[in-house]
């Protein structure tokens, strides 16, 4: 009789064990939608992004910084639906020529000392930088317009970290 309660105690710590596994599964899952793919930088590029990652902000428009798995010195996001940042991704279709969307004359705009080339998504934009020595892509969802106002508060650690150049 003594084991009927250890038991009941047991199985009902599995189910808890389980909801709260099967919880978190369902949380990882929008958390991830909101994590950019993970860039490969190469050479110099690499230091500058992690040197970034140590400088953003922990908010940009009010939105607050979030964790992103897997985990990058490369990757950060704030807010939801999250502004998504990736360091160390290669040049936009639109600065690099023979490409077939190559365009020389790219939409851009120059943002507290940082120039950007932007891009208009299904729902956003899309800005990489350009002029500097690594390139630095943010992906901010339509919801908040003006989607410009996001780069505002990372010119700062952009200008600290990615030297002015190409």
């Amino acid at each position: 009789m003594k084991c009927a309660p250890r038991r009941s105690i047991l199985l009902s710590t599995t189910v808890l064990l389980l909801a709260a596994v099967g919880g978190c599964a369902s949380g990882g899952e929008s958390d991830s939608a909101a994590a950019p793919p993970v860039p490969t930088p190469s050479g110099p590029a690499v230091g500058m992004c992690r040197s970034l990652h140590k400088e953003l902000p922990r908010r940009v428009e009010g939105l607050e910084r979030r964790a992103v798995a897997p985990a990058s010195d490369f990757t950060a996001a704030w807010g939801d639906p999250a502004v998504q940042l990736r360091c160390g991704v290669p040049a936009p279709d639109v600065l690099t020529p023979g490409d077939p969307d190559y365009n020389p004359h790219p939409d851009s705009a120059e943002l507290n000392g940082v120039e950007w080339v932007f891009e208009k998504q299904d729902d956003g934009y899309r800005f990489t930088t350009a002029l500097r020595k690594a390139y630095v892509e943010v992906r901010v969802p339509g919801k908040y317009a003006p989607e410009l106002n996001v780069l505002i508060d990372l010119a700062d650690a952009i200008k600290k970290t990615i030297p002015f150049g190409i």
